[in-house]
């Protein structure tokens, strides 16, 4: 006899995949960092969409409360697309990714890009985890997770 299974809950890392885990949503989200644009505006920054999945990815994104679709014109219906709090939230992540790709993908030139680095000293940055309760970085090692990737 088979026993029955019980519903495993997802890992925090598949549920973020589950919300923007594909390439075009994380460029839309990029895309608009910067501020609001319209369709048209999204369609130039991300060269080699298609007007389709464009907006697949826009109406999925506005359903998982990453992107929010705002009407500036009613006939035809034309929107602006912005962040909310948990799409700006999402660029922290993106930058991490970003500078992660950028330290291995070549250049034009065959060499690999330069870090992000802090525009006081020219250091390259670091991401770190941190305690706030405590005031202090924490090493991965040190770190207790609730959870698991």
């Amino acid at each position: 006899m088979l026993e029955p299974t019980v519903p495993r809950l997802p890992t925090p890392l598949e549920a973020a995949l589950e919300r923007v885990g594909d390439r075009w949503s994380l460029l839309v989200v990029e895309a608009l960092l910067g501020g609001p644009r319209r369709f048209n505006e999204l369609a130039e920054a991300l060269p080699g969409i298609a007007p389709n999945i464009l907006t697949d990815r826009l109406r999925r994104l506005d359903r998982e409360r990453i992107v929010v679709a705002t009407p500036y014109q009613e006939r035809p219906p034309r929107m602006s697309y912005s962040l909310t709090a948990d799409g700006r939230d999402l660029a922290s992540a993106l930058r991490l990714l970003a500078d992660w790709g950028a330290r291995r993908a070549p250049d034009a030139d065959g060499a690999t890009a330069a870090p992000i680095r802090h525009s006081r000293c020219g250091t390259p940055l670091e991401a770190r985890w941190y305690c706030p309760t405590c005031d202090i970085g924490v090493d991965e090692p040190d770190a207790e997770a609730t959870t698991t990737f």
